[in-house]
């Protein structure tokens, strides 16, 4: 029982404590479930973004139900997936309730407009973790630049993008095997 309320007050505080959905709670996930607790390594962490991205759902809920699955099985991740989202829900509720009223005043648009340019800097900087720990050598790089030129320039599917990536991936290291 002690570990299910570990889950979901994890869960709870990084739902409740990062804004601007999915990918402004990479870096939050990352200090929790890798850092603090010790639940994943890094490279767990980024197959289950991986897997999150490619499946329905948020990323970071998706995240939280692998973690708690992890820890404590399927009753884990139905824990740490509501861990995540209950936040979201009671604030979500409060706020429609209210926002018809303080949509319009200057100061609340301000305010937004601030945490918007703030949840980009969080992704960046989330991008720039998983960079360090995914592109190791030039066969991730290159790996790295077809996907990014590809998602620049056409407009497909995510999941088509993972599947290409990984197709790459088994490919480039049977050619390293057989040299």
């Amino acid at each position: 029982m002690k570990k299910l309320w570990q889950l979901f007050y994890t869960f709870a505080i990084v739902g409740v404590t990062t804004f601007g959905g999915g990918y402004a709670m990479l870096p939050a996930l990352q200090r929790e479930v890798v850092e603090k607790r010790g639940w994943a390594s890094e490279e767990e962490l980024m197959d289950w973004y991986a897997i999150g991205q490619c499946t329905p759902g948020v990323i970071a809920v998706n995240t939280a139900t692998f973690a708690g699955q992890k820890q404590a099985g399927t009753l884990g991740g139905i824990i740490a997936t509501l861990g995540v989202v209950f936040p979201s829900l009671v604030i979500i509720t409060v706020i429609a309730a209210f926002i018809q009223g303080f949509a319009d005043i200057p100061a609340v648009q301000h305010a937004f407009a601030g945490i918007r340019a703030c949840v980009c800097v969080l992704i960046l900087n989330a991008v720039v973790k998983l960079w360090k720990k995914s592109v190791i050598d030039w066969k991730t790089g290159v790996v790295f630049a077809v996907v990014f030129l590809g998602s620049v320039f056409l407009r497909l599917s995510p999941v088509i993008y993972v599947i290409i990536a990984a197709l790459a991936g088994i490919l480039l290291k049977r050619l390293e095997v057989k040299a």
